[in-house]
């Protein structure tokens, strides 16, 4: 991973303690059919609210207290910000807690609130899903093996309104990730469910990077991205209550629109009220209605990995050394 940064952005500083209400435009938006316009108007402004990140994931607004989390996976950090303070470190260690140097991305990676107003993270470094009490910190484990074995890096997650977790473990955490004979116990790259009761399942196990994961606005459907240019699929699978999933379809085949997005594949995703998913895909996020249909592009200009809703209208978005935000005119959640 290269370490680029770019000074024209960087003047707005990454870690000042002075938020700035003007913030730099980048990218654009482009509008694939009509309906796009309903969502977020041609002349919605990108906006960069911070930079100097050596790379930006697992986007996250929490709503009490009215900030956004995202993690550094290389910094072995989660950052803060709002639009009062700017950019804070908020916790480190992030994923990592030994000794050393573990891999290039040893951090946390996809961030979620739980259902209990908690603080959920994917570890890279210490392979496990943990939870922590936003006012008396302290990580607990909710899983760090299944049959015995630990996770490659677990990589995104979501919660069913039952409680149960879903989450993916590709190995993009491991020191030489997939080719990682010394470390790697697991050897499907595997989309797992937790259930209250703490057990472990392993649900899809014949994908060959599963990374995204989001629910479908009713949670019957599961949505799982791949993020391999051979098979740039998302996947919706039937939910059942027991914490499976049923025979999965291809939701959208990023191979069909060549045309307009080149060899994109998936990152992290979120889905609206409405069911439309927005994608971290070709430099930007890519908006797919509930019939999986292509409506348009937040271009950044850059990769980018995933999004947030804010409750206060903007998407916000993890871009490579970035982090921007939308005006949204749809409600979303």
């Amino acid at each position: 991973m290269k370490k680029i940064l770019f000074p024209a952005l960087i003047l707005f500083g990454a870690f000042s303690a002075k938020a700035q209400k003007v913030y730099p435009a980048m990218g654009k938006i482009i509008s694939y059919d009509n309906s796009f316009s309903s969502i977020v108007p041609a002349d919605a402004k990108v906006e960069a609210i911070a930079s100097n990140i050596i790379w930006a994931e697992g986007p996250v607004w929490v709503k009490d207290g009215g900030y956004l989390l995202f993690s550094d996976a290389p910094r072995n950090t989660i950052f803060k910000w709002d639009d009062k303070t700017g950019l804070t470190e908020f916790l480190k260690p992030s994923g990592y807690t030994g000794l050393g140097q573990y891999s290039d991305e040893p951090g946390s990676n996809g961030l979620m609130v739980n259902l209990a107003g908690e603080l959920v993270a994917c570890e890279h470094g210490d392979r496990r899903i943990t939870k922590m009490n936003f006012k008396l910190g302290g990580k607990i484990a909710i899983a760090d093996k299944w049959q015995g074995k630990r996770f490659n890096s677990p990589n995104d997650i979501c919660q069913h309104s039952n409680g149960i977790y879903f989450f993916t473990d590709p190995p993009y955490g491991l020191p030489n990730r997939e080719n990682d004979t010394a470390n790697r116990e697991i050897t499907q790259n595997g989309v797992y469910s937790v259930l209250p009761d703490g057990s472990v399942k392993q649900i899809v196990a014949d994908l060959k990077r599963p990374n995204g994961i989001a629910l479908s606005p009713d949670e019957k459907l599961l949505y799982v991205s791949q993020s391999d240019g051979s098979v740039p699929y998302i996947t919706a699978y039937p939910v059942n209550k027991d914490g499976t999933v049923g025979k999965g379809k291809i939701f959208f085949d990023f191979n069909t629109v060549k045309d307009k997005l080149g060899n994109a594949a998936a990152d992290g995703m979120k889905a609206d009220v409405n069911g439309n998913i927005y994608a971290g895909a070709a430099n930007g996020i890519v908006v797919i209605s509930a019939s999986g249909k292509l409506l348009g592009k937040i271009e950044t200009g850059v990769p980018t990995s995933n999004c947030a809703f804010g409750d206060n209208g903007y998407l916000y978005i993890t871009a490579q050394h970035y982090v921007c935000r939308v005006k949204l005119l749809s409600i979303a959640k």
